[in-house]
């Protein structure tokens, strides 16, 4: 599988995209003043302490408090890429948590770590559990675990790797990347050495600071991204903006100095997102439906309390029974479905409908699939077994806002429903409020009513509501266009 990745940089926003195959499968944002938050580490002060929700409040500069969850509140060990079990929001399940109450308390300092940004209204979530990424390792100042990367699955690297880790000097704990895999020691302890100054350091400016402040910034995106996914296997990065590659090269000098000459300036005069299809793809998965080669079609909707995702048949009939043009619907769904996953970055529970199949053997075969190609997936996933009904059920960690909730906001014509009233619903509407008493019109009265140009047609055409509110009132009614309102709406503007 050939991956790369793509910068577009710009002064109001930068985006970076990875490619598998020449597919894009994720996408990332970063917007001039209103970067992500997840990574910074805050020296905040506890302002309320909850025992009923065995959660705490910590301020730590913003105007919505940080939400600090009782599995949080404690330094524990933590896999950086998915040890622990996960509840889908981002929280490892363990069965010996302490309470709230007797890990914080009220005007308490505490250096926390943002995990999650802020998301439909809510404050950012935070970990005491501090995690700081190099390229080859994640440093855990506050313990003393070592732990190793489960995308690493050969047991004699496994091995060497937690020789090496455990021979560190020092009271921190190390997990190694995936990065990590074929990594020379002194590659290791350079990347260890790097990682324990960067923790004295936030150590230092916590003691001299007062809450809250700020002690460390994440990187931005394109260094980020290249930290974080960036290993051997990708063939090439392309930036297409010379400032922002220069920085590239230099970071990646530092960290990752054999991948620097894949690094590529694109100079087109097509945009690089355009040029690589990139922006066709974003367009394309802000839509609710998905086309399948077939003719079949995966359908996606979000809601508040999960991530709902049909498969359907569509036109595409088979050749055979009905059981084999179900089954290879599933089968070409599935890699779809699991790439609109990380594309859009659908978090929390997801409940994925595949087309009911009656063989067992095929329904096996669809759910171990699907299993292989979420496995790409660097989010942490838990997916239950295939129901005799399709239904997959899936938890996926959420550490920031969808690629819905960054690119769109709620419609203001339909308020978020996806829906808009009729022009037959919104005229009767328009009956009701000319009669509801008290009545506000006298016969002779002169009233003129906006409505969307869809309206002002339907009355065209249908013209009965408009003389029956003329008769009975005995007024002169004008029902005039304008496109500003939405549809469904009018305005009673004289009477």
């Amino acid at each position: 599988m050939s991956k790369d990745l793509l910068v577009n940089a710009t002064p109001p926003e930068t985006r970076v995209a990875l490619r598998e195959d020449g597919r894009t499968v994720e996408v990332f944002h970063e917007r001039r003043g209103r970067e992500s938050l997840v990574g910074n580490v805050y020296l905040g002060r506890v302002h309320r302490v909850l025992p009923g929700m065995q959660a705490a409040f910590v301020a730590i500069g913003f105007e919505r408090d940080a939400f600090l969850y009782v599995e949080d509140a404690a330094p524990h060990p933590v896999d950086f890429e998915g040890a622990e079990e996960d509840d889908g929001n981002g929280a490892a399940v363990r069965d010996d948590r302490p309470r709230i109450d007797d890990l914080v308390k009220e005007g308490q300092q505490l250096v926390v770590q943002v995990t999650k940004d802020p998301i439909a209204g809510k404050g950012p979530r935070v970990t005491a559990a501090v995690s700081l990424p190099g390229r080859t390792l994640v440093s855990l100042p506050s313990v003393r675990e070592v732990g190793i990367s489960r995308r690493i699955t050969d047991e004699t690297e496994r091995e060497r790797l937690r020789q090496i880790l455990e021979g560190f000097p020092g009271g921190g704990g190390f997990i190694a990347r995936t990065a990590a895999l074929g990594a020379s020691p002194a590659e290791l302890e350079a990347d260890r050495a790097y990682l324990e100054a960067l923790a004295a350091k936030i150590a230092r400016q916590a003691e001299n600071a007062g809450a809250p402040a700020l002690l460390r910034r994440e990187l931005d995106l394109p260094l980020r991204v290249f930290r974080d996914l960036v290993a051997s296997d990708f063939e090439e990065i392309r930036v297409d903006d010379e400032a922002a590659a220069a920085r590239l090269c230099e970071f990646a000098a530092q960290v990752a100095p054999g991948l620097v000459p894949r690094i590529s300036t694109y100079r087109e005069e097509e945009p690089i997102f355009e040029r690589f299809g990139v922006e066709r793809e974003i367009e394309a998965a802000l839509s609710s439906r998905i086309a399948l080669p077939s003719g079949g079609s995966c359908v996606i909707h979000q809601t508040e309390a999960l991530v709902a995702i049909d498969v359907n048949t569509g036109r595409f009939t088979g050749k055979g029974d009905l059981e084999d043009t179900v089954f290879a619907t599933n089968l070409e769904a599935v890699p779809e479905v699991a790439r609109q996953i990380r594309l859009r970055d659908l978090g929390g529970l997801l409940v994925v409908d595949f087309i009911d199949m009656q063989d067992a053997e095929h329904r096996r075969e669809v759910f171990e699939r699907f299993g292989t190609e979420l496995a790409r997936d660097r989010s942490r996933t838990r997916v239950l077994q295939i129901s005799e009904f399709g239904l997959v059920e899936i938890t996926r960690q959420r550490s920031r806002n969808n690629l819905e909730r960054v690119l769109t906001r709620s419609c203001p014509a339909c308020s978020g429903t996806g829906r808009v009233k009729t022009d037959l619903t919104a005229a009767l509407d328009l009956r009701r409020a000319l009669l509801r008493p008290p009545v506000l019109y006298t016969s002779g009265d002169a009233v003129s009513v906006r409505a969307p140009s869809s309206l002002v047609e339907f009355f065209r055409e249908d013209g009965r509501i408009l003389e029956e509110l003329r008769t009975t009132l005995g007024i002169r009614l004008e029902v005039v266009p304008d496109d500003t309102l939405a549809p469904g709406d009018f305005q009673i503007v004289s009477g």
